[in-house]
């Protein structure tokens, strides 16, 4: 590449500063496809024949065979994968590997590489994200029946199926995948035949490309082209997400395991022990993928920042692209499996839960509610029910066991239907709507989701 303009060797340190070698390596299946679907757009415009296409494809087709066996030797000397990638070419296929590069630059080449790489990774990542949300279905349906109290400010607010609380995250994962199937058509546009940043001066025929490389598209400015990096910002942006998602749920699992709600088991083979002390099993997983949202967080900020100030059109700084992107998608390729089967091997103690419901007079909003179907106005009887609170804490008994006499000493309109009405089966069941935690609107949709989930498979 520096041929005949310079002087000077690079020195060792900007060698080692330059090369990009030893994360793009990762790129070389999708450099080797862009390169054979080139080739057959330059001997299509005659710019290479026939024979030298053949050439070309099976020297590309050796070299993938080398990288995949471990054979081929990656040199720092020659900076990136694609320089690796047309010197072992060249060596094996003499002038035509050198005419290979012919009106295209590592521009739109690395930016065509990137681009099916992060399309791959997105839709792997959906089919993870869904292999989850199916655990997470499974898992509601196994525990539909206990019920614990939900939360608000960690404070105990209101009796809710257990496995409406799971759906809530299968709710998050959903969403999830559609932002890593955005991402993915994000990055589905063909950038190759852009060239350094003016477009192709051959002619090349970019609709052949775009069919050969499985793009929807074309890219339709050349500049933008080879400097856009927004479809990596956006895959980190739906990483980031799930992140955040999985480490809220991890903090819910890390304080259910603990021995102060004791709600939850986490399996054996999702746990670690301690050095030091023989009775501990500790969440770990939990507590990686709490841990890990701070460096995909960190990506993300990290290739946002770095394009910021970038003037048209490429710059070495999107050199730093690829390590953000990789070492994301490396988080979520060793977090999904284990959070799948640390869902799907999740045991809940009946015991705990009903315990978890006395106490902290959960039943407070149901005495309200039972006043305002008699026609109080809410606030009316939102003070009420506050009253009664207060004098069940004094009397040191819940509200179920707070006598019928104490109740219509506060209003007369409190009748004996009262302990029905605040009972938990009865404020289950009158959350009868959709996304409610009534039985059978939970019933409906792990139905929903288990169909949903099925017809995709189909």
């Amino acid at each position: 590449m520096r041929s005949g303009r310079f002087k000077k060797d690079l020195s060792d340190a900007m060698r080692a500063l330059n090369a990009s070698i030893d994360f793009d390596r990762r790129l070389y299946a999708e450099d080797i496809d862009g390169s054979l679907a080139w080739a057959e757009a330059l001997r299509a415009r005659g710019i290479i024949s026939l024979e030298e296409e053949q050439r070309i494809r099976d020297g590309l087709e050796k070299i993938r065979e080398e990288i995949d066996s471990g054979r081929f030797h990656f040199s720092q000397e020659l900076e990136d994968v694609h320089m690796n990638v047309e010197s072992r070419l060249t060596a094996l296929t003499g002038a035509a590997g050198e005419r290979l590069h012919t009106g295209r630059s590592r521009n739109d080449q690395v930016a065509t590489d990137f681009r099916l790489h992060l399309k791959r990774a997105a839709h792997a990542a959906f089919d993870s994200v869904t292999e989850l949300i199916s655990a997470m279905t499974g898992a509601a349906e196994r525990f539909v029946d206990i019920v614990i109290p939900a939360y608000t400010h960690l404070q105990r607010a209101q009796p809710v199926l257990l496995a409406h609380h799971l759906l809530a995250y299968a709710e998050m994962l959903l969403r999830d995948r559609d932002r890593f199937l955005w991402a993915a058509d994000q990055a589905d546009a063909c950038p190759l035949g852009s060239g350094a940043c003016a477009g192709n001066q051959f002619g090349v025929d970019r609709e052949l490309l775009r069919r050969k490389l499985g793009f929807s598209r074309l890219t339709h400015n050349s500049m933008d082209a080879v400097s856009d990096r927004d479809f990596a910002c956006d895959f980190l942006h739906a990483a980031t997400l799930l992140l955040v998602h999985l480490s809220r749920l991890s903090e819910d699992l890390i304080l259910w395991t603990s021995t102060e709600f004791g709600l939850v088991v986490l399996d054996d083979s999702v746990t670690t022990g301690s050095s030091m002390l023989p009775q501990k099993k500790n969440p770990d997983a939990c507590e990686l993928g709490r841990g890990k949202v701070g460096r995909v967080v960190g990506n993300y900020v990290s290739l946002v920042t770095t394009l910021k100030g970038l003037p048209l059109t490429y710059n070495k700084d999107l050199q730093e692209d690829k390590e953000a992107v990789f070492d994301s998608i490396d988080t979520l390729n060793s977090l999904l499996p284990v959070f799948k089967l640390m869902v799907e091997t999740l045991q809940v103690r009946q015991d705990r839960a009903e315990a978890l419901l006395q106490g902290g007079f959960l039943e407070a909003i149901s005495v309200a509610d039972y006043l305002t179907r008699k026609g109080v106005p809410f606030r009316e009887a939102h003070r009420i029910a506050g009253k009664a609170v207060r004098r069940a804490e004094a009397l040191q008994v819940s509200l179920p066991e707070l006598g019928l006499e104490e109740y219509m000493a506060l209003d007369a309109r409190f009748g004996s239907d009262l302990f029905e009405a605040i009972s938990i089966k009865g404020a289950l069941a009158d959350k009868d709507v959709v996304g409610g935690t009534a039985p059978r609107r939970v019933h409906e949709e792990i139905d929903r989701l288990k169909k949903l989930l099925a017809a995709e498979r189909e």
